[in-house]
């Protein structure tokens, strides 16, 4: 087909119907996972269905989870992706949807596909990177949905810039903040009583860059101003145990504590005082954002994601990418000052707080399907205000 329009419209739901609404996300529980449980959620004005694509993981533990909690979860194949769009599809065509939302390289190909052949009234692609693995061939594709796609929501600006630098298209193009749940990640402790230490929430993998954060930490030692780092997350088994092996290099197995995946993230965050991100990129640094909620101080690389996150000097700092020097400078700076680092928390939790609430998050999703189904489209400057 050669039209550049979505098609097989089918006319809009009545009125007193409620929405429904299907999320299609990888199924290894990524922060685009939780973006699209966040979304999530049957309420007077929709109804929704999450429907996960299998990882190499047994996701069963935290399926069950998620029916407990009242959401209606399906699981369609990870491989081969014919299949997947096949199972979508059979889905699509029992559920109905009014709206598909695609989440995440590369689920939002094979989402879109199930949807536009199942004659999905309404498709949106939400990007979650600035940079992913496209290759030519998945550029094509993703073009090509692009043109039958309502909406390409981007996290953040620097991820909506991201997806028209591809040549998506720009008027297609728009910016909805992620979102977290901050009532999740209130109730630190007092500055003044929380551990003069790090922490880093991020799965391991070159785009996280754990090197520099290590070196850093065998920087502080030497100085005679050690701190305590602790690196929350799992990701990929290469590259925990390339960190592991530098950690022993470099003698500073005291000072970096490998904590893998834990539940107890907003407790950690409650009690220490600095989180950092030594990211080669982001496309909205979320884990710092939650320990910004949190009351943390933030530390973040000066890279596209993150400066998103961070108002250099007022809600947090930004360092060089790939500068143990340059981060191992500020937080000594901050030790010597700790009533700075107090400044910055409390500036980044008020921040967050107005910004990055998920309920915003919700409320402009909610608007934009609104605007879909009223036939209005998206905004036209790609704002994330949608109202």
């Amino acid at each position: 087909m050669t039209h550049d329009t979505p098609t097989r419209r089918p006319a809009a739901p009545e009125p007193q119907r409620r929405l429904r609404i299907l999320h299609f996300v990888t199924g290894g529980f990524s922060g685009a996972t939780q973006v699209a449980i966040d979304l999530c959620g049957d309420d007077e004005r929709q109804q929704t269905l999450l429907v996960l694509r299998r990882r190499a993981n047994d996701p069963s533990a935290r399926v069950a989870e998620l029916r407990a909690r009242g959401l209606a979860v399906e699981l369609v194949p990870r491989r081969p992706h014919v299949l997947s769009i096949w199972r979508l599809w059979r889905i699509c065509r029992a559920w109905r949807p009014d709206i598909l939302v695609a989440h995440g390289f590369s689920d939002h190909l094979w989402g879109r596909y199930a949807g536009w052949l199942a004659g999905v009234a309404h498709l949106v692609q939400v990007e979650h990177n600035v940079r992913e693995r496209y290759g030519w061939w998945r550029l094509w594709q993703s073009r090509w949905l692009a043109r039958r796609t309502d909406v390409l929501v981007g996290v953040s600006d620097a991820v909506r810039t991201a997806l028209m630098r591809l040549g998506h298209p720009a008027d297609r193009c728009i910016t909805i903040d992620n979102g977290i749940d901050v009532d999740r990640w209130r109730g630190g402790l007092p500055w003044e009583q929380r551990e003069s230490a790090v922490v880093m929430a991020a799965r391991f993998a070159r785009q996280k860059d754990h090197d520099t954060l290590i070196r850093a930490a065998r920087l502080l030692v030497d100085r005679g101003t050690p701190l305590i780092f602790y690196l929350a997350g799992g990701g990929s088994r290469r590259w925990q145990n390339q960190a592991k092996r530098l950690v022993e290099q470099l003698g500073v197995a005291r000072w970096v504590r490998f904590l893998g995946q834990t539940s107890e993230l907003p407790a950690l965050y409650g009690r220490v005082r600095y989180c950092v991100l030594s990211s080669h990129y982001e496309g909205l640094a979320l884990s710092l954002i939650e320990g910004m909620a949190s009351g943390c101080c933030a530390i973040g690389s000066d890279v596209e994601g993150i400066r998103e996150a961070i108002d250099d000097g007022h809600t947090g700092l930004l360092v060089p990418p790939a500068d143990a020097h340059a981060l191992a400078d500020t937080l000594a700076a901050l030790l010597a000052d700790p009533e700075r680092g107090r400044q910055l928390a409390e500036s980044g939790q008020r921040m967050v707080q107005a910004r990055f609430d998920r309920r915003i998050m919700r409320a402009r999703y909610q608007q934009l399907f609104r605007r879909l189904i009223e036939g209005a489209g998206a905004p036209v400057s790609g704002s994330d205000e949608v109202t």
